[in-house]
């Protein structure tokens, strides 16, 4: 238990593995918290003066079960292993850390996923407003770095969801407040924080003088990240890091700006409801595990530059003009498996044998696609194919020197192929082939001595012998030393036995000596070439993910669209990619026309009712101008889409109850969020505005955004704004750039058929009652609604209530006839002012206001 203490101190916060015999043991808290997690029993061990500790573990052999367990979990986990044979000394066992695992850091197949990144984060802030951040993924090298304001890293946080966020000790509280509790948080002391200490930890890795090369050189506080990532890994005993080999900029001026919130509610990676299917899982059909990472990176960040959403296109198109080669692309990469991951674990020394012969098998039918690509009319083909290296020197050398189906595990012999070793061929034969040697001994002899009966037999005592029975025994030959005189027979040995005998006793010791050392060399070979490899597999996640493209689009056809630089969006006929998947197959999707500009027709006010596809019309429109700028074809029959810098939404009701914000609140953050942020090339969804408030309140705010996204030249950008406030069709009257549509339905026989078509004009009517119904709500309370419905509505028309500016128009001309008859310069100037009042250019929001202070000064009166 000292020793215990003594490990656990390096370590307080981790989980601590203590390995006894055959057994992981953990102790006291950790004990505690680990049979919580992986369900195992906890006991309790008398422990001297401490009277009693807690105790749980488990078999060495299932570390892979449980250890997976513990890190998703959240915890950190040290491993501590017996570093001598217990059989060598009869002292307590020398133990030690040997890796430490974190949830940001793991190589470990069991605990990543293959179809997205693990990465770990560093978050660097001088002032509380400008962040520097990285990102490593220790598990395929990919180290990245950028600097920003709080929305810039909250977008990055959200679009690379990493498993771990490394902060300075003692900021805690500070990073919960501006970026949430989700994460998991380890705290570093401040001096790894340090420009200094970043710079040299930084520059000792890469060896180079400067990090100008890599482009980061004016980002001191992405700097500042980056080295506080390395110096974490030295903290956690990662010292083989050889295949990071570069520090790269995440440059967020090429690609469009998409906030949480858009990715949230568009389903962009993951859908929002259990069983429901995200963009990712309609355009996913990659078939290597690198492919399939990088499309997931390319949704969240789609291009905004023309020329290389072309190349993509270019791509895609060509695959369906070349069957053959997509024939050809699509049957090698099902060869190739997670070349990214494979060639990391070759720098950290982790690498299985089946994994080195799967390193050439990828090698191998990199070959084909590179002649391929090299054949093709297609510039970006061409240009892919001229990166690709099949490394013929070090695949020739795997296939000269490893067996073609080894074991998993290294330990278990059988992998090194015949012929590369003479030292290692001949003990093999020793070890697997003894009976036959001693056979051939046998005969030989007895030919030699002309004793017919003599024997080759072995005992504990003496070893191999030479056997003759007592009539033969003048025929022994002098060089034989006689060991044992049996009653009818006499034993002996020969040098050439006893050097057998040393050989074939120590065979297989040697054998996995000799063995380990080939494949170490083999292995370390492999570090010089991970580079290449890295664009190889950089390449091929590319290749895969148009191939992807391609193939979705033949099966959902799809069409190619037009990418150009105008304001222009044009949608014909298009359809929702997720949802038309997810119809019965009798059941078509309802196809329509979205058209948006910044002349004419750049915002849509959509009503209808509920039911009707208000929100999918939405969603749609965003997803297909994602698609085209991914470089992918789209669902439509055809798409102009002039390309968007930015895409925000503000769909749904949710709340944020931790930080004290109500749903109205979290709302009007979002909406403020976009309208601080927008541009004229953005593209803004505004689903159901302004509903968590009163009626007026909430029609006041949404004549006023919009009237802000059309009258202010900054934020002049292309929108869809479904809403049931039927109010502010009144604005298509007063804006030139406003236009009225809704989703049309049909009533039958007091039954609402959804048609679910976009058409020009406003609706009246949201059949809320209806949704109701069809929701499964008592009839009791849908007929009752419907009664107090019928009466409000006779109540409205009795009354005549009017709309908002209708209402202040009424209230205007009665309080201008009664300041007629008073005689006060207050309440004069109050009435002039109203008489000149030009309510056309009044928002509701801004009306009601100015009657609010008239109120409050008439009462004074």
């Amino acid at each position: 238990m000292k020793q215990y203490i003594e490990i656990k101190k390096q370590h307080p916060d981790a989980i601590l593995l203590f390995r006894v015999g055959d057994f992981y043991e953990t102790f006291s808290d950790d004990a505690i918290i680990a049979s919580e997690i992986l369900g195992i029993t906890l006991t309790r061990r008398a422990n001297g003066a401490a009277q009693f500790v807690e105790l749980a573990g488990f078999p060495h052999h299932a570390l892979d079960t449980y250890l997976p367990k513990l890190v998703r979990a959240g915890k950190r986990v040290a491993i501590c292993d017996q570093l001598e044979d217990p059989k060598t000394t009869k002292k307590l066992v020398k133990r030690g850390i040997t890796e430490l695992v974190t949830p940001g850091i793991t190589i470990d197949d069991n605990m990543l996923n293959h179809k997205e990144n693990n990465f770990l984060c560093a978050i660097h802030t001088a002032d509380g407003k400008h962040f520097g951040i990285a990102f490593l993924d220790i598990s395929t090298g990919e180290f990245l770095t950028s600097e920003g304001t709080r929305d810039d890293i909250d977008k990055l946080l959200s679009n690379f969801s990493p498993k771990e966020i490394l902060i300075e000790r003692g900021s805690r509280k500070k990073f919960e407040e501006r970026f949430g509790s989700l994460f998991f948080l380890f705290e570093l002391d401040d001096w790894i924080f340090t420009s200094d200490a970043a710079r040299d930890r930084l520059l000792k890795h890469f060896q180079t003088k400067n990090l100008k090369g890599f482009g980061v050189d004016h980002l001191p506080l992405g700097i500042i990240a980056s080295g506080a990532i390395l110096h974490y890994l030295d903290i956690t005993q990662h010292s083989q890091i050889s295949h990071i080999v570069a520090l790269r900029r995440i440059e967020e001026d090429r690609y469009v700006r998409l906030d949480k919130f858009t990715v949230r509610s568009l389903e962009l990676i993951a859908p929002m409801n259990e069983g429901g299917k995200s963009l990712l899982d309609v355009l996913d059909k990659t078939v290597s595990p690198m492919g399939s990472r990088l499309l997931r990176r390319w949704i969240v960040f789609p291009l905004k530059d023309k020329k290389p959403i072309e190349n993509r296109l270019d791509v895609v198109e060509n695959f369906f003009r070349e069957p053959e080669l997509k024939d050809l692309l699509e049957q090698q990469l099902s060869l190739i498996g997670d070349l990214e991951r494979i060639i990391s674990k070759a720098a950290v020394g982790r690498i299985a044998p089946r994994e080195v012969v799967q390193l050439k098998v990828a090698l191998t039918a990199i070959e084909p696609i590179r002649e391929a690509f090299l054949a093709s009319d297609n510039i970006s083909l061409k240009e892919m194919g001229e990166k690709l290296n099949p490394c013929p020197v070090i695949r020739d050398r795997i296939e000269r020197e490893i067996v073609p189906d080894p074991p998993a595990l290294l330990n278990k012999g059988g992998i090194i192929r015949k012929g590369v070793n003479a030292e290692l061929d001949e003990l093999r034969e020793i070890a697997y082939s003894g009976k036959d040697y001693l056979l051939h001994i046998q005969r030989r002899e007895s030919e030699r001595t002309g004793i017919p009966s003599l024997k080759v037999g072995f005992n504990n005592v003496f070893g191999y012998y030479i056997e003759v029975r007592n009539t033969h025994k003048d025929k022994v030959p002098d060089d034989w030393i006689r060991k044992q005189t049996l009653v009818n027979a006499e034993r002996y040995i020969t040098q050439e036995l006893k050097e057998y005998e040393e050989k074939i006793l120590g065979a297989e010791d040697k054998i996995s000596v000799i063995e380990t050392q080939l494949y170490s060399s083999l292995v370390e070979s492999l570090i010089e070439y991970i580079p290449t490899i890295q664009v190889n597999a950089n390449v091929i996640a590319r290749a895969d993910c148009l191939l992807s493209f391609a193939k979705v689009a033949r099966e959902n056809k799809y069409i190619r669209p037009e990418i150009d630089e105008s304001d222009v969006i044009d949608i014909k006929a298009g359809r929702h990619p997720v949802i038309e998947k997810q119809l019965p197959p009798d059941e078509p999707y309802i196809s329509n026309d979205v058209f948006l500009d910044n002349e004419s027709q750049q915002i849509l006010i959509i009503t209808g009712p509920n039911m009707a596809g208000k929100s999918a019309l939405l969603r749609q429109t965003a997803l297909i101008v994602i698609m085209a700028q991914i470089g992918s074809f789209v669902p439509a029959e055809s798409a102009k889409i002039g390309l968007v810098d930015k895409i925000f939404t503000r769909v749904g009701a949710s709340d944020n109850i931790s930080l004290g914000e109500s749903t109205f609140m979290v709302e009007m953050n979002e909406a403020a969020n976009i309208l601080n942020n927008i541009s004229q090339r953005s593209l803004v969804l505004f689903d159901e505005l302004g509903r968590g408030t009163s009626t007026y309140d909430g029609i006041s705010i949404a004549w006023a955004i919009v009237e802000y996204l059309h009258e202010h030249p900054r934020a002049r950008a292309k929108t869809l704004f479904a809403t049931h406030y039927h109010e502010l069709n009144e604005m298509q009257k007063s804006f030139k750039r406003i236009r009225n549509f809704n989703v049309s339905v049909k009533e039958v026989d007091n039954n609402v058929i959804f048609l679910r078509k976009l058409q020009p004009g406003g609706s009246e009517h949201s059949f809320g009652i209806h949704v109701a119904q069809m929701a499964g709500m008592p009839q009791s309370i849908t007929k009752r609604a419907q009664a107090i419905l019928k009466q409000m509505e006779s109540e409205n028309r009795k009354h005549g209530i009017k709309k908002p500016i209708d209402d202040f128009i009424e209230k205007r001309e009665g309080y201008q006839l009664s300041f007629f008859q008073l005689d006060d310069p207050v309440l004069s100037q109050i009435r002039d002012e109203l008489l000149h009042l030009d309510v056309n250019n009044l928002t509701p929001l801004e009306a009601l206001n100015k009657l609010n202070e008239i109120k409050k000064i008439v009462r004074g009166k």
